[in-house]
């Protein structure tokens, strides 16, 4: 499986912030859309993701008071990236090597989306589900008949 296969599930909605953007706006959006996550984007490229990791560092940082950060400030500024080609298996070595929740996903110096450690997570519990589903119909299906006849004989 690979990381188009759950971008394509998951569609297309991606909300971006800039990097000089305030703090305390990027923390409202995450707010109202329910996110963990933003894309941190300058000059049509990919250069941070602010999580809510980072947002509780700074706000511990600054002891509360975030009016004056921007989202520079408490950026991750070399966030793992990952294309739509990458296998679901590399992503998660990836995301597990780095403590990473989330990961920007690149089609060249496009950005087509975000997974999460959620989704990888989900993907995989579905596809083991099919796996699963799969070999218990062929063992439903083993040929019975010739299985007692093999055992009776040996």
């Amino acid at each position: 499986m690979k990381v188009s296969d759950i971008l394509r599930v998951k569609g297309g909605t991606l909300y971006v912030v800039k990097p000089d953007d305030s703090l305390t706006q990027a923390m409202a959006t995450m707010a109202e859309k329910d996110m963990g996550s933003l894309v941190v984007v300058e000059g049509g490229a990919v250069v941070g993701m602010l999580t809510f990791r980072e947002v509780i560092k700074d706000v511990v940082r600054h002891n509360g008071q975030v009016a004056q950060v921007t989202v520079r400030d408490a950026m991750e500024k070399q966030p793992l990236l990952c294309t739509v080609d990458t296998e679901m298996d590399e992503v998660r070595r990836m995301m597990l090597e780095r403590h990473a929740r989330y990961m920007p996903v690149m089609d060249g110096s496009m950005l087509m989306g975000v997974v999460s450690f959620y989704d990888v997570a989900k993907a995989v519990v579905e596809e083991q589900s099919f796996e699963n589903q799969l070999l218990k119909a062929y063992i439903r299906d083993w040929p019975q008949a010739e299985n007692a006849t093999d055992n009776a004989a040996g």
